[in-house]
């Protein structure tokens, strides 16, 4: 991937070198009833969540034995900003680059629908840190928490998308940046607040099938990303879409599902299958069309 020579974004926190990082505080994700949650639960959220679930909190809240994390939960103390200097270190100014990426591409689709694109901020952290959603760990994987607008990655994390979950490659870690700004577009069009009022009217095998949609939508943005910016600056190298895809199909339900279990489980699915999120990155790739990424009004998933 081609990013050494593209714009770096303003919109970074760089908490990395704050001692302690907000870690196991007050401000701590709540959650309602259950049993605790151990290692092999937190590396089943770290896989299944990492770039394609809404937010893994949540994810270790339904793991943990029928409890749910409090939507919304605030943390008690305000969060200190941490340095907003631009990262001099590669992986930092890597991220930098593809977060600029994302905001040029969204600020022209909302200015030609009329709208203006807000931009995220993104945090790079190390361990655990504050956010609106409650404490952000490392165990958790990258996250967007609508709740102060910031997608928030451990760089620690790339090292495990590498080693442990076999999808190696620069472009697969910037998908994982696209895909959380993804969910920042979902915000922006409202649909986040849509998931909470439907969490609150329908049964949880009802919920699970609106999440895999959403989710779906945020990989086909994320490849919307990817045909734009290819297009305006011509990031793609050989073998990049092949490493997006590899990552995908490695965190698909189905194929987490039947190495962590042995057998597959439908409607208990959140995130889509392995070729559904294979499918869905390359439509937004191939079309950069928003309207092509409309995946709660179509029947084939």
């Amino acid at each position: 991937m081609k990013w050494e020579n593209n714009r770096q974004s303003d919109n970074i926190e760089d908490r990395r070198n704050q001692p302690g990082g907000g870690m196991f505080g007050s401000g701590a994700p709540r959650r309602a009833g259950g049993r605790g949650i151990g290692f092999g639960t937190i590396v089943i959220a770290l896989i299944a969540g990492w770039i394609f679930g809404i937010n893994p909190m949540t994810i270790l809240g339904a793991l943990g034995g029928g409890g749910e994390l409090v939507p919304g939960t605030t943390q008690t103390e305000p969060a200190s900003p941490g340095s907003t200097d631009r990262p001099e270190d590669e992986m930092g100014r890597f991220v930098s680059s593809v977060l600029a990426g994302t905001e040029d591409v969204w600020a022209a689709v909302f200015q030609q629908g009329g709208a203006q694109y807000q931009e995220p901020r993104l945090v790079l952290f190390r361990g655990a840190t504050p956010t609106a959603c409650g404490t952000g760990q490392s165990a958790m994987g990258p996250f967007y928490c609508p709740g102060d607008q910031k997608v928030y990655i451990d760089l620690s994390f790339y090292d495990t998308l590498r080693r442990q979950l076999g999808a190696p490659g620069d472009f697969a870690q910037a998908y994982v940046i696209a895909h959380e700004v993804g969910h920042h577009v979902q915000n922006q069009m409202g649909l986040t607040e849509k998931m909470e009022q439907a969490r609150r009217r329908v049964s949880e095998r009802e919920y699970n099938a609106l999440s895999v949609r959403l989710e779906l939508q945020a990989d086909c943005f994320a490849g919307i990303w990817a045909h734009h910016n290819h297009k305006s600056k011509a990031i793609l190298e050989p073998g990049d879409v092949e490493e997006a895809l590899n990552a995908a199909a490695a965190i698909g339900d189905d194929a987490l599902q039947r190495k962590s279990q042995g057998m597959v489980v439908p409607d208990s699915f959140t995130h889509g299958t392995s070729e559904q999120r294979q499918r869905w990155f390359h439509k937004g790739l191939e079309t950069g069309s928003v309207q092509a990424c409309d995946t709660f009004n179509t029947r084939a998933l």
